[in-house]
């Protein structure tokens, strides 16, 4: 019995979508292996770059006490800011401030590049925030365990690199290596890569705060404003 020529269209049909659907699905996995090499080896990079700077660090320290001096590390250029209380008797001004950082619900927190006029304003918002330095362990757990990217709008958990490759490829940032690096040092694209991130929202910390020193400043026993690198204990009890 003749095959009718149907059901000869539609097997060849089906072939050709079979053979595309295995050329795409070659074509991928060939990418996925060349950009896990490729990720590889941008992150021993990064890892050398940082044991280097710490190196220096430590051999500058050493010799200014060689010579009897002390040794001034550089200003740090990043922040993260969290913010520990809600809308209640917040000013306009400084509303607006924690608006343009981001900071929109209790326990969001964001990076913040460090100059002259965001200094200004981290000191205008102090009792309704409290920021530090972050170190790179703090950048990676954070981005880790509660990063989420934007992409068209929409907050997508950043489970594979695929998602970062997707939203900052224009940026020459395909993967988590290249995220982290490109905040913790403030790099050329530190705003888009910034704006990528969605605001982290951080749990309660651990042990809570406490109500009677919550609205004093950090210096003066409390929670709020500047605390410098015990942000980093901080932000370890609230993931």
């Amino acid at each position: 019995m003749k095959t009718p020529e149907s059901v000869l269209k539609k097997q060849a049909t089906q072939a050709k979508i079979a053979a595309i659907a295995l050329e795409e699905s070659q074509k991928y996995q060939a990418k996925k292996k060349a950009d896990k090499k490729t990720f590889a080896e941008n992150a021993e990079k990064y890892e050398a770059e940082y044991a280097a700077t710490a190196k220096a660090l430590v051999d500058n320290r050493r010799e200014a006490k060689a010579k009897g001096g002390f040794y001034v590390p550089p200003e740090p250029k990043l922040a993260l800011v969290i913010r520990i209380r809600g809308i209640i008797g917040v000013s306009p001004k400084a509303k607006k401030v924690m608006q343009l950082f981001r900071l929109r619900q209790i326990h969001n927190a964001t990076f913040v590049r460090l100059n002259e006029a965001t200094i200004r304003m981290l000191r205008l918002i102090e009792p309704y925030v409290t920021y530090g330095y972050p170190t790179k362990t703090t950048v990676e757990k954070l981005i880790w365990k509660r990063g989420f990217g934007k992409i068209n709008k929409q907050r997508i958990p950043i489970a594979e690199n695929a998602v970062i490759q997707k939203g900052l490829a224009s940026a020459g940032i395909n993967c988590t290596a290249d995220l982290v690096h490109e905040i913790v040092t403030v790099g050329p694209n530190f705003k888009q890569a910034n704006n990528f991130l969605w605001p982290f929202k951080l749990s309660s910390p651990l042990g809570g705060f406490s109500r009677k020193t919550k609205l004093l400043h950090f210096m003066e026993g409390g929670e709020a404003g500047a605390r410098g690198e015990e942000i980093n204990k901080l932000v370890k009890r609230m993931i």
